[in-house]
């Protein structure tokens, strides 16, 4: 079976190309509606042709999320999980189309994770078409807002996480090939500050400059970075005032904030809230207004174990990886916090995500699709003795 598998997967190559081109064809970044459910319905369509039931869960204000179950009340499901949402606003895809040149595609969100959800499609339509759908302990989880924290589906990819054996995160494969075994968690913070109002020029010592406080402010969180235990903080967005000559009564600003898994987060925060609501400059106050959270992803036992897995996989097939730390975020995270053995970073190779250099390797497209295919049989291993027709039969 396991050959039958690896050769579905060679001889959709082509179907894999044409469905990535459709979907960074697609605005979807979030909170844009409309595009990440017209990118949630090419998948659906994709997926029910193989047979495969697919749930929809709407998330108002966010778009849809996506979850499959090939076989409901079996063994222990592996979980493979993506997002759909990117970081661009609509009109990008018209402005910025699909396009390849040699084996790289380029294109808004090719990389980060369009492919990966290409990836993961099509493992779960070769194993519904070869060994049939009832037999497979595969489940998908594909959600709408990762971008951003993932505020609204972080609840149902903890409850997709829930009883899996394992789960394979397909954000984009390392430039260098590799997969990730740990990555930081991070706060994404809007803060406000107030001051008062005053004619610059005329009445100056009678306000209170909001500005002043933010600059005070920035510095403080700034100086929060130490590389040394893996935190860093950036001020990457910040406005304020409204006019030269008036002292500014308002402003506001978003900090991002990286910690690992080391880190006592929750006092980490306190911190940076002290700082937002000290009174930097006389007469001023600030507040938090949201905070978006991703947890860290520990680099531990399981995660080496599910190293150990695909690395076994990947040689299989005539390549080796190795597992690697990231700095960036992701809902792998979550699904690791809950003792879900997660391996991130399983998706195509690609590098320059968020970026108009974003590309994705689509030569990588069939061999990484074969090396977790792969890895769900080493998880299942009576799966390689399953006929679409008998053999394996999944019970309770």
């Amino acid at each position: 079976m396991q050959a039958e598998i690896l050769d579905w997967l060679s001889r959709h190559d082509g179907a894999m190309r044409q469905l990535l081109q459709q979907l960074v064809d697609t605005d979807s970044g979030s909170r844009h509606v409309a595009g990440i459910d017209r990118v949630a319905g090419l998948i659906r369509q994709s997926l029910e042709a193989s047979g495969i039931e697919v749930q929809t869960i709407p998330c108002p204000g966010y778009g849809s999320c996506l979850r499959a179950e090939l076989a409901p009340g079996g063994p222990a499901p592996v979980l493979l999980m993506g997002h759909m949402d990117t970081v661009f606003p609509a009109g990008t895809a018209a402005a910025r189309p699909y396009r390849v040149e040699g084996n790289l595609a380029y294109g808004p969100g090719v990389a980060d994770m369009k492919s990966g959800l290409v990836m993961n499609t099509f493992i779960a339509k070769a194993f519904a078409e070869v060994i049939g759908v009832g037999r497979v302990p595969l489940r998908l989880f594909y959600s709408c807002d990762e971008e951003i924290a993932s505020p609204a589906s972080r609840e149902w990819i903890l409850a997709a996480s829930e009883g899996a054996a394992a789960v394979f995160n397909a954000e984009p494969g390392r430039p260098n090939g590799n997969v990730v075994t740990g990555r930081k968690g991070a706060f994404f913070i809007d803060f406000e500050v107030s001051g008062v109002a005053a004619h610059a020029g005329g009445n100056h010592a009678a306000g209170a400059s909001a500005i002043g406080a933010l600059a005070a402010k920035t510095l403080a969180l700034h100086a929060l970075t130490d590389y040394d235990s893996g935190i860093t903080t950036n001020v990457g967005t910040v406005r304020g005032g409204s006019t030269v000559n008036t002292v500014a009564d308002s402003a506001f600003a978003q900090v991002d904030v990286r910690f690992t898994a080391d880190t006592d987060a929750d006092a980490l925060y306190r911190t940076i809230d002290s700082i937002v609501k000290e009174e930097s400059v006389r007469y001023t106050c600030g507040h938090i207004s949201h905070v978006g959270r991703f947890l860290a992803m520990a680099d531990s036992g399981a995660s080496q174990k599910m190293l150990d897995i695909y690395r076994s996989s990947a040689r299989q097939l005539g390549f080796d990886v190795k597992g690697e730390f990231s700095g960036g975020c992701a809902d792998s995270g979550l699904t690791a916090s809950r003792g879900v053995p997660t391996l991130c970073g399983t998706g195509p190779v690609g590098a320059h995500p968020h970026t108009v250099k974003e590309y994705c390797d689509i030569s990588t497209l069939v061999p990484r699709a074969q090396a977790v295919a792969l890895s769900v049989l080493a998880l299942h291993p009576a799966l390689a003795s399953a006929t679409r027709d008998g053999g394996l039969a999944v019970q309770p």
